[in-house]
């Protein structure tokens, strides 16, 4: 059996190599990505937290069959994420639903990136914003939520975001300045409204 000290100071990579040598020692891959790819797919989908467990699952199973093909020249985490993605995105194919977002945990940092980027500084468009996030994104079209949220939200880089969507870096560059364009849209839109009514 491992000990939890033996995964400290580990790269993924190095938790690979021992996993394929040990399996007792996937239980660290588990550890330091469960909380992290249970967020990523509860902000990208609205179906039941049973349902999110088991998509997880799918995700760590998959994984763990799949490390001896692990791409050495991706990052882990962009291969890790990139099965949690395709196991949502398959779960919402099969029951025919638009994966609406759940976002119910986003922290300041996010909130700033966001505001920093869209140029949201007034206290009430920042207010507004911590308000209304979820019902923005919600508002855009799926491949536009997607990369925002793996952007902003998940604070991964574009070569990242290019190995999780499988899309060449210049498609991702376009989608996220798209996604800029119409989330900004969805915000004014919705922020007229609030001084409106």
């Amino acid at each position: 059996m491992y000990l939890s000290k033996d995964c400290n100071g580990k790269t993924d990579e190095e938790l690979v190599d021992l996993t394929l040598q040990n399996k007792e020692y996937f239980v660290c891959i588990i550890d330091r990505y469960e909380d992290n790819l249970l967020r990523y797919i509860r902000r990208i989908t609205n179906i039941a937290e049973d349902e999110l467990y088991d998509i997880l699952q799918e995700t760590f199973v998959n994984v763990y069959y799949n490390l001896n093909g692990f791409d050495r020249s991706l990052k882990f985490s962009s291969w890790i994420y990139r099965i949690a993605h395709n196991k949502t995105i398959s779960v919402h194919r099969k029951n025919k639903v638009r994966p609406h977002g759940n976002l119910i945990d986003f922290d300041e940092k996010v909130l700033e990136n966001l505001a920093d980027d869209f140029d949201v500084t007034k206290d009430i468009d920042i207010r507004y914003l911590r308000q209304n996030i979820e019902k923005i994104l919600d508002k855009l079209d799926e491949k536009y939520k997607e990369v925002l949220i793996l952007r902003f939200f998940e604070e991964k880089d574009y070569k990242e975001i290019s190995d999780i969507l499988k899309k060449p870096i210049g498609t991702v560059a376009t989608l996220i300045s798209r996604a800029k364009k119409q989330f900004r849209e969805e915000f004014n839109k919705e922020n007229i409204n609030l001084h409106y009514e």
